[in-house]
């Protein structure tokens, strides 16, 4: 066989390599199914969620974009990944965090995916003192990264008012 004919025979099987379902791993040009995209906002939802109370920074900062952008009620909106870790850092130097969440609709459209639901925070101070319990709605925008991942690019919650510190 020539080296003309080799040539063209790799050239066609790594053309057929993927139409033929035949493609493993992260270079596969398969798109997941609904279910296997809904499963995997879940599991990014445990991780970040974890992370979150567990005040594991360098786990939070991994989970969004660069572009990434808080909104919250009463607050001008944190813009970009830096702003939004120093932010994380401060809440978790002043207050033990314990957060809930519960989704009630999950939408994905392409590589973009949004999530509404509901919340809920209790709030202790280090420095000592009474939890503060608060809840609320949220509305989550996840922009599916290259290598496949889901990433959280917007995060938008409203509080309801906090209950009063319990005694």
């Amino acid at each position: 066989m020539s080296a003309r004919s080799v040539a063209a025979c790799v050239l066609c099987a790594a053309v057929l390599w993927p139409v033929a379902g035949l493609a493993q791993g992260p270079q596969s040009n398969r798109r997941p199914t609904l279910e296997e995209d809904l499963a995997a906002i879940t599991a990014f939802n445990a991780k970040y969620l974890k992370a979150l109370n567990d005040e594991d920074i360098e786990t939070l900062a991994s989970l969004t974009t660069e572009d990434h952008i808080l909104i919250s009620s009463g607050r001008a909106p944190t813009v970009g990944k830096a702003a939004n870790d120093a932010a994380n850092a401060r809440v978790f130097k002043q207050f033990d965090i314990v957060e809930t969440w519960t989704p009630v609709e999950t939408v994905v459209d392409g590589n973009l995916a949004y999530q509404r639901g509901t919340f809920t925070v209790d709030a202790t101070p280090r420095a000592g003192g009474n939890t503060t319990k608060s809840s609320g709605n949220f509305l989550r925008i996840y922009r599916r990264q290259p290598n496949g991942e889901w990433r959280m690019t917007r995060d938008m919650f409203n509080s309801t008012p906090a209950t009063p510190p319990q005694k």
